[in-house]
């Protein structure tokens, strides 16, 4: 790793896009790995807020949750739009991540969060969006889980799968998740389910 420190010196931001989403374009220059700085450069910036991702697991049962619903980027990309994610929700000002993985956890799919923990903290577009994601994998009771959840005033039409976690990792593998949280959440889980649900059953 090169300790030499980098700078961003923004020159101008101006909002171009004022909508659902906020597109901001920044006129800006950055130190280069060589020393000196780049030319000046435009980038527009999807502001799209920071997010929570919460994987919910039954310990007892060997069972996880996961959501189906519509995504137009999928379909814009000429993708399946129904696809199977974690449970997620964007933070809203003065909300804590728990607060919203807890919220989400029920709206989304019907279940009271019992335990969490916090796996990791990530970019998901750094090229183009200032968008974060709080990845936790909480505890939940499965045994009534499922049907239809969302609300309706954000247009959520969302339908819950429980699915043994076995079955999970292999539809994970056949390559039929394709929400990036939602894969970082199941590889997380291969690696982590034994003793994670040691901690949660002792």
């Amino acid at each position: 790793m090169n300790p030499q420190k980098k700078d961003v010196t923004v020159l101008e931001r101006h909002r171009v896009y004022d909508g659902y989403y906020k597109v901001d374009r920044y006129r800006l220059r950055h130190t280069l790995h060589l020393g000196g700085e780049s030319d000046v450069l435009l980038r527009e910036i999807h502001e799209r807020g920071h997010v929570v991702a919460v994987l919910p697991v039954d310990p007892h049962r060997d069972t996880l949750l996961l959501i189906e619903q519509f995504r137009p980027g999928a379909h814009a990309a000429g993708w399946d739009a129904w696809l199977l994610e974690c449970v997620a929700g964007i933070i809203e000002p003065g909300e804590a991540a728990h607060d919203v993985a807890v919220r989400e956890t029920q709206e989304e799919a019907g279940c009271r969060l019992l335990d969490n923990r916090l796996v990791m903290r990530f970019l998901t577009s750094p090229g183009a969006s200032s968008e974060t994601v709080a990845l936790y994998v909480a505890r939940v009771d499965s045994t009534h889980a499922g049907g239809i959840h969302g609300l309706a005033q954000e247009g959520e039409d969302i339908k819950v799968h429980v699915l043994p976690i076995d079955e999970a990792m292999r539809v994970l593998d056949d390559g039929r998740i394709l929400n990036a949280k939602t894969i970082i959440a199941l590889q997380w889980l291969r690696l982590n389910y034994p003793t994670l649900k040691n901690d949660w059953l002792s």
